[in-house]
Parts: structure tokens; C-alpha cells; sequence
């Protein structure tokens, strides 16, 4: 009769180490995007380190600046999540005083602007009943986008204010949205680069391991990152729930195409119809 020996304390604490430093021989293409939501969701649940070092990236902090990053709305990594009514934001309380909402977006549906404006003003209505209204917290919506929200004035991270149109007094620094564009590290600041912040949109780009063992000799931040990225890969609940999310991703951008198409179609035979009509009318043809 075989005998089940329970590990020791200091067995599981070996296995877990050499988990950790497995991702250093990991090779090739990543099996799910870093872009992926419920993979950006797991990481920051699961490696506080990692959530603290992407908000001083972001907000332009120093680690000692953190005192505390708390996620306060965590989920059951591995759960089956509900596509209509689950959402994959990230709510954090900031040195127990700033609210964030943090938030990887993948599809574009042309509506960003609202969302995160929706998102900013429910996170800002925080007083609870008998406070007075200079004690409500400050809310920042920070928005990570696989997509260029502006084509016109296209900006790798961008940061926009409450304030006057003439002398640009902000009107309360209570409000703020930030919005990281990963597919433009090109065109990075000085002061990007110095929080390296181009880092961080290189590490969610990344498509290959290669390529995340060279951000991770430079940032320990994304060292870090990188051994948790590895350990959720390897968890098989977690990386299905990722490839549903990709599976959702691929019949989004399907749709989209195909209502694309329907639109250059339609736009087509209106304009032949404006031919058309114009011809009519300068025959004398009534309408």
C-alpha cells in the first residue's frame, strides 16, 4: 500500500522557488498575450510587488511613496467569469486616500472616451452618508489600450485634467484619467522613459519570452512580473479562463470587421444612389 508523505514546510518552500526561477528557461512565443485582460487582472492580484511597481510607473512615484495598494475588488483566479455582466477593472485604494481604476482594454468600440469618463464619475461619488464634501477622495482612471485613442494627436501616455479652457487653472485635482497607448512606445517622452514607463508598455506588448528576460534584467519590477506571469501560465484554471478571454477577443474583432465591411458597402451604394439621383435631376426627372 503506497503511503502519501506530506511535504514539509520547507520542501513546498524549495518547489516554490524553483517554480520561480523557471521562467528564466522558458523559450518562445508567449501562449496568451500579455494583453490579455484576465492575465493583467491575475498578475496585479496575485503579486502586490508588481501592482505597486506599475503605479509608480504610471503615477510618476517613487516605490517609498507606496505605503499601501490595496485591490478592492479581487475575484476568484480561475473562477468562469460571465461575459454580460463581469467586469476585469482593477479597483485600487492608494495609501488609504486615492482611488484608481485600473483597466486593460483590448477591443475598441469607439465609445472609450464615455466608458472611462462613466467609470472616473462613479469612482468620484465616494462620500459616505454624514462626510463632508472636501473629505471625498481623489479618483484617477488609468486606462492601458491596445488601441490609438486619437488617431489625430496620437500620444503614447497621455493625462488629462479638470480645468479652465482660457488660463488652464485646474478647477479641482480630484479628477484625473491617464490613458497608456501600447502601440505607440515610439513615441515616449524623457519623463516616460525615466519612469520607464516604455517599459512596462514593452512588457504587455511582448510576444515572446525572449523578449520579457531582456525588460526583466532592467526593470526588477518586471523580473518579478515575469516569474508571476510564468506561475499563472502553468495554473490550468487560470490559462483557461485566459484563452476564453482571447476566444472572446477573436469573435469581437470579427463582428467588427463584418460591420465594417457592411459599412464601406452601405456607404458605397449610397453614393451611387447620390449619382444616380444627380444625374436625374439634371435630365429632368423628378424625384
Amino acid at each position: 500500500m503506497q503511503k502519501h508523505i506530506r511535504k514539509s514546510s520547507a520542501d513546498s518552500s524549495a518547489d516554490l522557488g524553483r517554480n520561480r526561477l523557471s521562467w528564466k528557461s522558458a523559450t518562445g512565443p508567449l501562449e496568451i498575450p500579455m494583453t490579455n485582460d484576465y492575465l493583467f487582472r491575475a498578475l496585479m492580484q496575485r503579486n502586490n510587488h508588481v501592482l505597486k511597481g506599475l503605479i509608480c510607473s504610471l503615477l510618476h512615484m517613487s516605490p517609498e511613496d507606496i505605503a499601501s495598494a490595496v485591490i478592492t475588488n479581487p475575484i476568484e483566479l480561475g473562477d468562469v467569469i460571465d461575459q454580460k455582466t463581469f467586469m476585469l477593472d482593477i479597483k485600487v485604494f492608494l495609501n488609504a486616500s486615492t482611488l484608481i481604476n485600473l483597466e486593460m482594454q483590448v477591443i475598441n468600440r469607439h465609445n472609450w472616451p464615455e466608458r472611462s469618463l462613466s467609470y472616473l464619475c462613479r469612482a468620484f461619488d465616494n462620500l459616505h452618508q454624514g462626510e463632508e464634501y472636501e473629505n471625498i477622495r481623489p479618483v484617477i482612471q488609468i486606462s492601458l489600450l491596445d488601441f490609438t485613442l486619437f488617431k489625430d494627436h496620437p500620444e503614447f501616455y497621455a493625462t488629462y485634467k479638470f480645468q479652465n479652457v482660457k488660463n488652464y487653472t485646474v478647477y479641482s485635482d480630484k479628477l484625473r484619467l491617464s490613458v497608456l497607448d501600447l502601440n505607440r512606445i515610439d513615441l515616449a517622452t524623457k519623463e516616460d522613459k525615466y519612469y520607464q514607463t516604455d517599459y512596462w508598455a514593452a512588457l504587455f506588448k511582448a510576444a515572446t519570452w525572449e523578449e520579457i528576460k531582456m525588460l526583466a534584467q532592467k526593470n526588477e519590477f518586471i523580473s518579478e512580473a515575469s516569474a508571476t506571469i510564468y506561475e499563472l501560465s502553468q495554473e490550468e484554471k487560470v490559462r483557461l479562463q485566459c484563452e476564453a478571454r482571447e476566444d472572446f477577443y477573436r469573435q469581437q474583432k470579427g463582428t467588427e470587421r463584418r460591420m465594417e465591411k457592411l459599412t464601406v458597402e452601405n456607404q458605397k451604394l449610397i453614393s451611387e444612389y447620390e449619382k444616380l439621383l444627380g444625374w436625374a435631376r439634371e435630365h429632368g426627372y423628378k424625384d
